[in-house]
C-alpha cells in the first residue's frame, strides 16, 4: 500500500504525465477546429524535469505512470523519456495513451525502451466518419495498422477507447463489441463529457443504454481487468477472449475511487 494519499484519504499510486499540449487531430469532443493556444517550447517541461518529478513521486509511493498529451507521440524523443522512467526504482508499469496515428511507426522502439502497454483512442471504424470526428485527413487505416503492430511487439493488452456519441457513432457499438469476440480486442466505451465546440454536435448516451444495445450479441458477464487499475467496469461475452469496459464519468461518478495525480506539460 502506498504511503501517499490525498485530502480525502484516497491512496494515490498512479501518476499521469502530459508530455505535450500539441495534437495532430482535432476531435470534435476535445478541441475546436482551429485548435487551442499552445505553450511555447520553453514553457514545456524538459524530459530531465519530468524524470525528477517522477523519481520523487516514486519515492513517495507512486508505482504506475501513464504518458498522455495532447498526443504524446508528436513530441520528439519520447522513447528517451521512457528509458529514463523505466530506470526508476519502484515504477512497475509505464503505459501510453495515443490516438494511434503514429503508433505503427514507433511501437517497436517504445516497447524496447520499456513501455508496457498502450491505450488507443478510436471512435469509429468507418473512414469517412473518422475524418468527420477527427477533422483531419483519413488516417484510419494507419491507426488500425498501428494497433496490430503494437500487439505484435507485445504492448499488450492494447485497449481501445471509444467515446460514444448519440447520433454520431452509437450505431457502431455492436461493431466494436464484436471485435472483442472475434479479434480479441479490449474495448472501453466512454460516456461523452460536456464540452463546448463547433461542427457536428455529439449527444450523450449512458453506459446503461449502451449495455442494453449490446445484449443483442449475448449476455455480458462481469470480469476482472486485463491490466491497469482505472475507473472502467469490465465485462465479456461468453467465449470471448477480449473484454468490454464502461467508463461512466456522467451517469456513475467514480471520483471516490480516484488513485492518481496529474503532471501537466
Amino acid at each position: 500500500m502506498t504511503g501517499l494519499s490525498d485530502s480525502f484519504h484516497r491512496p494515490i499510486n498512479y501518476l499521469r504525465i502530459s508530455v505535450t499540449d500539441r495534437c495532430n487531430l482535432r476531435c470534435v469532443y476535445c478541441m475546436p477546429a482551429e485548435g487551442v493556444s499552445l505553450m511555447s517550447h520553453n514553457d514545456i517541461l524538459r524530459y530531465e524535469e519530468i524524470y525528477t518529478v517522477a523519481r520523487a513521486a516514486a519515492e513517495l509511493g507512486i508505482e504506475k505512470i501513464r504518458l498522455t498529451g495532447g498526443e504524446p507521440l508528436v513530441r520528439s524523443g519520447l522513447t528517451q523519456l521512457i528509458q529514463m522512467l523505466a530506470q526508476i526504482e519502484g515504477i512497475d508499469d509505464i503505459s501510453l495513451t495515443t490516438n494511434g496515428v503514429l503508433l505503427g511507426r514507433y511501437a517497436a522502439e517504445l516497447k524496447s525502451a520499456g513501455l508496457r502497454r498502450v491505450n488507443v483512442s478510436l471512435d469509429t471504424l468507418k473512414p469517412d466518419r473518422f475524418e468527420l470526428i477527427t477533422r483531419r485527413g483519413n488516417s484510419l487505416d494507419g491507426v488500425l495498422a498501428g494497433i496490430e503492430v503494437a500487439r505484435s511487439v507485445g504492448l499488450n493488452p492494447v485497449k481501445i477507447n471509444v467515446v460514444v456519441m448519440s447520433g454520431v457513432n452509437d450505431d457502431e457499438l455492436l461493431d466494436f463489441a464484436a471485435k472483442t469476440i472475434n479479434e480479441e480486442w479490449h474495448v472501453r466505451f466512454i460516456e461523452l463529457m460536456p464540452f463546448v465546440g463547433g461542427g457536428i454536435t455529439p449527444r450523450f448516451i449512458s453506459a446503461s443504454e449502451m449495455r442494453q444495445r449490446l445484449e443483442q450479441l449475448g449476455e455480458l458477464e462481469p470480469c476482472l481487468p486485463t491490466a491497469g487499475n482505472g475507473p472502467a467496469k469490465y465485462f465479456r461475452f461468453p467465449q470471448a477472449r477480449g473484454t468490454i469496459g464502461f467508463i461512466t464519468p456522467i451517469s456513475e461518478h467514480f471520483c471516490f475511487d480516484c488513485n492518481r495525480i496529474r503532471l501537466t506539460a
